[in-house]
């Protein structure tokens, strides 16, 4: 998904180890300019973040993107915990919403990048996990690090 043009300024890892994630999409964001330049920076918080409906627009809250330092004080800045807009298609909004509301699922940031100039977030939609099916996800993912291992080593010989 990513190539060369992309850089990645923040990713939500703990969103991989706290949902199961089931169908990803990438959404353009409505940003202020010096939010913009706070986002180059890379001082930007996901890892709170999640997607919410308003009136057929999906919006990003929690995104924390402290005021940029060079922006000439308060009156230039911008509110750093303010819902931004995501864009995307009318269907894709309409087809996230449906789902979110029908089988109670949640719409998190997964990373913020740049493509092509303009800021790009990278948004799952995720079945939250319980406690023994986090634990379950590590065990297993453990296994499999020890069946590779045992692999490559057979293979060394």
């Amino acid at each position: 998904m990513a190539d060369e043009s992309d850089r990645t300024v923040a990713s939500n890892r703990r969103a991989r180890h706290e949902y199961d994630l089931l169908d990803t999409w990438e959404a353009g964001l409505v940003l202020r300019g010096s939010e913009v330049k706070s986002i180059r920076d890379a001082k930007v918080q996901i890892a709170e973040a999640f997607g919410r409906e308003d009136k057929g627009e999906l919006w990003l809250v929690g995104m924390h993107v402290p005021p940029y330092a060079m922006s000439g004080g308060e009156s230039m800045g911008h509110d750093p915990d303010r819902p931004r807009k995501l864009l995307l298609h009318r269907s894709e909004i309409r087809r996230i919403v449906e789902r979110m509301n029908l089988e109670g699922l949640t719409l998190v940031p997964l990373r913020l990048y740049f493509k092509g100039g303009n800021a790009k977030v990278e948004v799952a939609l995720g079945r939250g996990r319980k406690l023994h099916d986090k634990r379950q996800a590590l065990a297993r993912k453990e296994a499999d690090r020890e069946a590779d291992r045992a692999m490559g080593a057979v293979r060394r010989r």
